[in-house]
C-alpha cells in the first residue's frame, strides 16, 4: 500500500487508540497514590512511541517485556501484569 491507502484504511482505528489512551492517562492524573512499575513501562512505550525509527512496535514490545534469560524455580504470582517489574 501507498502512505495514502495506509492513512486510508488505518487511520480511524489508531485514532481511537489515541484517544484511548489519553483517557488513561487523564484518569491516572486525576486519581490519588504512587504508581508502580507499569506506569514507568508505560511512560517508556510512549517515549518510544515518539521516536522516528524502524521498529517501534518491537521497541514497545521489549519496554513492557522481562529482559532475563533464566527461568524463574517456581512462579511467584498467579496472573500476568502486563510489564516487567523489575526483579527476578
Amino acid at each position: 500500500m501507498n502512505r495514502q491507502q495506509v492513512l486510508d484504511q488505518y487511520f480511524m482505528d489508531a485514532r481511537h487508540k489515541l484517544i484511548e489512551v489519553a483517557a488513561f492517562l487523564d484518569r491516572l492524573d486525576r486519581s490519588e497514590g504512587d504508581a508502580d512499575f507499569r506506569l514507568a513501562a508505560f511512560r517508556t512505550a510512549l517515549k518510544h512511541l515518539g521516536e522516528k525509527k524502524p521498529h517501534r512496535a518491537k521497541r514497545i514490545l521489549l519496554s513492557f517485556s522481562d529482559p532475563t534469560i533464566k527461568p524463574l524455580a517456581k512462579a511467584t504470582v498467579k496472573g500476568a501484569t502486563g510489564a516487567w517489574p523489575g526483579k527476578s
